[in-house]
């Protein structure tokens, strides 16, 4: 495979980017830089830029068709010693925690399941195409229009030491995404997936760091990161969108760590190396075949898409540089861009019918 090498889209400056989507519709590439607090979006060329604040810590941005009556979410509460409900789905609960090796750490703390409704904050009820955007404490939706940001779902309402971290859509129209503890020490992060019909599942927990949900071509198997074990895993998918199976797909080598992630129309996955200046690209059995250098050290996302969705573009950070490195490293929290022969896959749309 032929690719161009990495070039400076737009110098943004983000202290810690992530999430890129191709948004065909507006022909533009949207991203947020989550230490920052900003949802910021340009035109494949890098022109037409355009940044808003947001009211919290941005971790993922998708787009969106939101149907929706009223709901009452909790807004995040510090807890006292109460844990919540969770679901897990297809036993992977604890096979997680035995992949890990954390004999289930983490395990009640943090848990979503179907909680996270029953409060004071109230989301519209209209219908309408927008943005969803992963916030600390729940899902939001986003207005590129007028740059407004309204509550639909308070999720984890008793960890107010966790925020979201990355996220995609699925061909159903399902939300998948994970959270993480703020100060990367704690395993209270979980893995969930948000349905069509609004119902929420805890998928896998006790996760330091998530990241980098993805699925194969096929939509029969998603992959997930466990950032700081340096572990990718695989589970099958079920048409009815149940996670099963979860075993160990690839653990990566080398410096770095494996972060956000894509899959080509080949069923390449492409993962972004945090700490590892490049992009490693594995084939569908988990072998490593390929990697891109990048000129700064941490590389967060990427996601493909132009008419032809040949077009990368690719998330950086210069969280965690000292001085010295970022002097090395002046495109460190550039947004990046190549060009490949495979493309990748079309971006899905949520489609939330009712998230009560």
């Amino acid at each position: 495979m032929s690719m161009d090498q990495p070039v400076c889209l737009w110098h943004v400056g983000a202290e810690l980017g992530e999430g890129p989507l191709w948004h065909a519709a507006s022909e533009s590439v949207y991203f947020v830089d989550i230490r920052g607090r900003q949802v910021h979006r340009c035109a494949p060329d890098g022109t037409r830029r355009q940044s808003w604040d947001a009211p919290g810590r941005p971790g993922f941005i998708v787009p969106a068709r939101v149907s929706t009556t009223p709901v009452v979410s909790a807004p995040r509460r510090p807890s006292a010693g109460t844990q919540a409900r969770s679901v897990a789905i297809g036993g992977t609960e604890n096979l997680g925690s035995r992949l890990r090796g954390n004999d289930g750490a983490g395990g009640n703390d943090g848990a979503g399941g179907n909680d996270g409704a029953g409060g004071n904050d109230e989301a519209g009820g209209d219908d309408g195409e927008g943005f969803i955007v992963g916030l600390d404490d729940g899902l939001y939706r986003f207005d590129q229009q007028t740059g407004q940001f309204s509550v639909l779902r308070h999720i984890e309402a008793d960890q107010p030491d966790n925020r979201f971290n990355d996220g995609f859509v699925a061909a159903d129209g399902s939300l998948w995404f994970g959270s993480m503890d703020v100060g990367e020490t704690n395993p209270t992060g979980s893995l969930y997936s948000l349905h069509p019909g609004g119902r929420l599942s805890t998928v896998d927990r006790g996760y330091i760091i998530t990241n980098g949900p993805a699925m194969s071509p096929d939509g029969k198997t998603l992959y997930h990161t466990d950032t700081l074990g340096k572990r990718i895993y695989a589970f099958d998918l079920l048409p009815d969108g149940t996670a099963t199976r979860m075993r160990l797909f690839i653990a990566t080598a080398g410096p770095g760590h494996p972060d956000g992630m894509a899959v080509d129309a080949d069923g390449t996955i492409w993962v972004a190396m945090f700490r590892g200046a490049r992009v490693d690209r594995y084939n569908a059995d988990g072998e490593l075949i390929g990697t891109l250098a990048f000129p700064v050290s941490n590389i967060t996302k990427l996601a493909f898409g132009g008419p032809d969705l040949r077009t990368a573009f690719v998330t950086t950070a210069w969280k965690g540089l000292n001085p010295d490195e970022r002097a090395r490293e002046p495109l460190a929290g550039a947004l990046f861009t190549f060009r490949t022969d495979t493309p990748g896959l079309p971006q899905h749309t949520f489609s939330l019918q009712d998230i009560a």
